[in-house]
């Protein structure tokens, strides 16, 4: 394997992912639809289309569950063509293809499990405190609508373009209370209707959790990039790829990344510094450090409750009878459910794939030794008591 060819755009959290696992792999690569003519573009449209009906696209190594949903965005394609989805399972398919010199994802047991566990949190939750920033704290600074066309140029007629931009913006921030992020009753940000972040009858605000939230974290990663110049030690991983994937995606939107400088100079420095590549010649040992405890309790306090929370209202729900999730469901005012996370209130809809990500880490928790478990609990008592069970 030379190459990978990646679907996406650089507005997805999990693209920039992508590219930096790539780029730790020293591997070429190419995004499309911006980097590649518009008959490849369309062609490639198709492909990926009728792959999707079909259920030939593939999440490496296992096949697809019925929890899982297809993305939008991204998908990566490997010298053989085949389409496959999951930025984190393109670590584990870079490992097993010895793409890079040394593993993405440790191989030993209690490097892997805090791995995959920082690795789901940012996916999972991160994800909802940079599309927060991107559409409420940075609402008249971002630009993503017109870079997003730009990027699609190749499948765009020109005389679409401009309006296609403001409808993208106004898909965002509509979407926005799926995405956990819900605004007081009356909320004005002196913006347009289209782009002011909505609340929604019935839901509590989440705007002061997920600010709060955001702060703890990059407090936590401050504070551990003081010590380390990763987040497992001396070298990249599938961890720092989260992180960087979630955390980097708000560099571009303004406002957000004044804040980000501001609030934590190191993490900033250090997005810029995968940005640009420059982790590509990190290398030398990986290991678990006590400075890791702040982030872990950001962890625990957000990532591992939310999981829980959803895992139960699913398993309720199916109970009931109930068939539709995610989104669709949300869209209905179905499958709703509430919780608590810092002290705050909110509902949210329960999430299928969120189910799936949750078993595979219990799952992951169970397997590990009986020695290796005490040992993490030792080191991070955070993890102490029966947190990582599916019911």
């Amino acid at each position: 394997m030379s190459k990978i060819t990646f679907w996406g755009l650089t507005a997805s959290p999990f693209q920039l992912k992508m590219q930096a696992l790539a780029d730790y792999s020293r591997l070429s690569w190419q995004r499309w639809p911006d980097q590649c003519g518009r008959f490849q573009s369309l062609r490639a449209m198709v492909q990926l289309g009728s792959a999707k009906r079909r259920a030939r696209v593939k999440r490496y190594p296992h096949s697809v569950s019925t929890l899982d949903e297809y993305p939008a965005v991204p998908y990566y394609s490997l010298n053989n063509g085949e389409f496959f989805y999951d930025s984190s399972a393109l670590a584990r398919h870079l490992d097993a293809l010895g793409a890079s010199n040394q593993p993405l994802v440790p191989k030993t047991q209690d490097l892997g499990f805090i791995c995959q566990l920082i690795d789901e949190a940012f996916d999972e939750f991160g994800l909802y405190m940079v599309h927060h920033n991107r559409w409420v704290t940075s609402a008249g600074t971002n630009r993503m609508g017109e870079m997003t066309v730009n990027e699609l140029r190749g499948a765009i007629p020109n005389f679409f373009r401009a309006r296609l931009a403001r409808k993208l913006a106004a898909r965002q921030v509509r979407r926005l209370p799926y995405l956990f992020s819900i605004a007081p009753c009356g909320f004005d940000a002196e913006l347009t209707p289209a782009i002011t972040p909505p609340s929604r009858e019935g839901f509590p605000e989440t705007h002061s959790m997920l600010n709060q939230a955001w702060k703890m974290y990059l407090a936590a990663l401050d504070h551990l990039l003081a010590a380390q110049p990763y987040l497992l030690g001396d070298r990249f991983t599938l961890a720092d790829a989260s992180a960087y994937g979630q955390l980097s995606m708000n560099l571009v939107d303004g406002r957000a990344a004044e804040l980000l400088q501001e609030l934590a100079p190191r993490v900033y420095k250090w997005l810029c510094f995968i940005r640009d590549g420059d982790h590509a010649q990190s290398n030398g040992d990986l290991y678990l450090s006590e400075d890791l405890n702040l982030l872990l309790d950001c962890i625990k306090a957000t990532f591992i409750p939310l999981m829980q929370q959803n895992n139960r209202a699913y398993l309720q729900a199916v109970n009931r009878g109930q068939s539709l999730f995610n989104e669709t469901a949300f869209d209905l005012n179905q499958a709703l459910y509430d919780g608590e996370l810092l002290g705050s209130e909110f509902r949210s809809v329960a999430k299928t794939f969120q189910v799936s990500t949750w078993h595979e880490l219990c799952e992951k928790w169970q397997d590990l030794d009986t020695d290796v478990q005490d040992s993490l609990q030792t080191l991070y008592p955070q993890l102490k008591g029966e947190i990582f069970e599916k019911a």
